[in-house]
């Protein structure tokens, strides 16, 4: 296997900067880290929707439909990047795979920063305010028409600002996401509404709602241990958290400097540190669907008895002697 160029200094050819961590390394990175989280969230997402407790279950929605965003980047857009680090140029060199690239790196990536922002209100839907959701009318108003109206607004704004927006793109195919620069990010005021509304708003809002979370289960926690809905609650909070911890950890650095740059700092500080964080995000992906199993102890211990019943089934070849007694005929002469 034949990598590009991962000296990007020396590359004339590359006018965007990448990671100093070499191509190679990150091809097995992104390679070992996506195979196992690819088969995770399969599982998770057959079994969810295949278990009828699981799938009636109104806090396991959201999760789903993140695990179904995160689908694309882990089977289109990772795919896309071992190839371009194998071949050191997008393959193949057409306009319609770097549309492509851009709908699931930045219209995939920005419904799940906005999902995960839902996810944290809606906790506090479900533990505090559950009466809300106790009908058919308050579930349709509360829980599935915010999640209905988020993923059409998403998947139409950039179906639309990729693919049928009229202006024109330059596509730079020796370049890591052919050079991340769709032209409707210089089109108005569509560039500044992408980075506030769904970078910036959703990961502060997350933050907000997370602590906030933690802070009223200490006020409430007397309470919340009398209720017999205290373990499925108990939980809901732990899975959120744990996503919470990841999500934010990852992404909070990056929201902090865009922040900085819209407030007039130039782009050249931080240049460089939001590249890994613009690497780093796609860890976020890679470990969602295993801190989402944590919350599944009845999957994991399917997957723990199949893992162990293949294991088991493998056949053992032994040597086994058996003792033969040859009868000798009586009329046999000597």
């Amino acid at each position: 296997m034949s990598f590009g160029n991962s000296s990007d200094n020396d590359d004339e050819s590359f006018s965007f900067p990448e990671v100093s961590i070499p191509r190679p390394v990150r091809f097995w990175l992104m390679l070992l880290f996506d195979i196992p989280s690819v088969v995770c969230s399969f599982f998770l997402i057959i079994h969810i929707i295949m278990n009828r407790t699981h799938r009636h279950a109104l806090h396991n929605h959201t999760i789903l439909l993140l695990l179904i965003f995160y689908l694309p980047i882990q089977l289109i857009d990772i795919n896309i990047y071992l190839v371009f680090f194998s071949y050191g140029s997008v393959q193949p060199s057409q306009p319609f795979v770097c549309l492509l690239w851009w709908f699931v790196d930045n219209g995939c990536y920005a419904g799940g920063l906005v999902l995960m922002a839902w996810l944290a209100i809606e906790r506090h839907i479900f533990i505090f305010h559950d009466r809300w959701v106790s009908n058919r009318r308050g579930r349709f108003l509360f829980h599935y028409l915010p999640s209905v109206i988020l993923v059409t607004y998403i998947l139409f704004f950039y179906l639309i600002v990729i693919f049928f927006l009229p202006c024109e793109n330059y596509y730079l195919y020796t370049v890591p996401v052919c050079g991340a620069s769709p032209c409707y990010q210089s089109y108005g005021i569509l560039g500044m509404w992408e980075s506030i509304v769904h970078s910036i708003i959703p990961v502060l809002l997350e933050s907000i709602a997370s602590i906030a979370l933690i802070l009223r289960v200490q006020i409430q926690r007397r309470r919340l241990r009398q209720s017999n809905q205290w373990r499925r609650q108990r939980r809901m909070i732990i899975q959120l958290l744990l996503v919470s911890s990841l999500n934010i950890g990852i992404n909070f650095s990056g929201t902090v400097l865009l922040i900085a740059h819209l407030c007039g700092l130039p782009q050249d500080y931080g240049a460089e540190a939001a590249l890994y964080f613009f690497f780093l995000t796609y860890f976020t992906i890679f470990l969602f669907p295993f801190i989402s199993l944590s919350q599944f102890p009845d999957l994991r211990k399917k997957m723990k008895e199949k893992l162990l019943g293949v294991i088991r089934r493998r056949p053992h070849h032994t040597a086994t002697v058996t003792h033969t007694r040859r009868d000798i005929p009586m009329n046999r002469m000597a």
